[in-house]
């Protein structure tokens, strides 16, 4: 019986489902569109990418100083371009929602651990080239690489917290490379993506007058993304 299950469960996969895939093809049309929209959710671990300043080497205040990985989430819309039968260009625009604290070990006035949490409500701006394969029944695998640009609605607040925080610009600049899936359904395209988004600047301003800041000498923004895009 056991060996019969099997034998079925293998037709099933191996023979009725790719049949099944090749007569029903969902959303033929879509090819063809010159554009189309959709909806990004997604996921994020951010983190700074730390370069520690020659007076970290000179004190014996601050022992550790090093960035920790938190998570946070985007929302956003998307607008695809056509450009040829693999290549389209694609917008993204996105709130990001992100923390990237650092930690510190102080040794005085007395000893003890210290996170300082940056927290970033960022508009982000990509701009990428799509690269998809030939449609597989009704699922494709594609790949992206582009550049974005990034601005903080946070840091105005931070500012007036000044005493207390690292100082971070309210702009950047970097690039996005990624791959995922599309699933195309009756209606709707699901397309998982994962993609790894770097500032290529440095963000933090430094101020000698500030502890946490003066023993910090570059940092930029590192962010691996999880997305969800539902596409119509």
């Amino acid at each position: 019986m056991f060996h019969l299950l099997r034998y079925a469960l293998i037709f099933i996969v191996f023979g009725v489902l790719p049949a099944r895939a090749q007569t029903q093809m969902n959303m033929l049309e879509h090819d063809a569109k010159p554009y189309y929209f959709g909806i990004t959710l997604a996921a994020n671990q951010s983190y700074f990418k730390l370069e520690h300043s020659p007076a970290f080497l000179a004190t014996d205040s601050i022992m550790v100083a090093e960035p920790l990985k938190t998570m946070g989430f985007n929302l956003g819309l998307l607008a695809n371009a056509r450009l040829t039968e693999h290549f389209d260009l694609r917008f993204n625009p996105q709130l990001i929602f992100a923390s990237k604290n650092l930690y510190y070990r102080d040794t005085y006035p007395k000893p003890q651990d210290t996170e300082k949490k940056i927290e970033s409500i960022l508009l982000s701006f990509p701009l990428q080239i799509k690269f998809k394969s030939d449609r597989i029944g009704n699922m494709r695998v594609y790949t992206i690489a582009g550049l974005k640009y990034d601005y903080d609605l946070a840091s105005s607040a931070r500012l007036r917290r000044a005493e207390d925080l690292v100082k971070i610009k309210k702009s950047d600049y970097g690039y996005e490379v990624g791959a995922g899936f599309e699933f195309y359904f009756e209606s709707f395209i699901f397309a998982p993506e994962f993609k790894i988004s770097n500032g290529f600047g440095n963000v933090h301003v430094k101020d000698p007058n500030l502890r946490y800041s003066n023993v910090v000498e570059k940092l930029q923004s590192r962010m691996i993304v999880f997305s969800i895009h539902l596409e119509g």
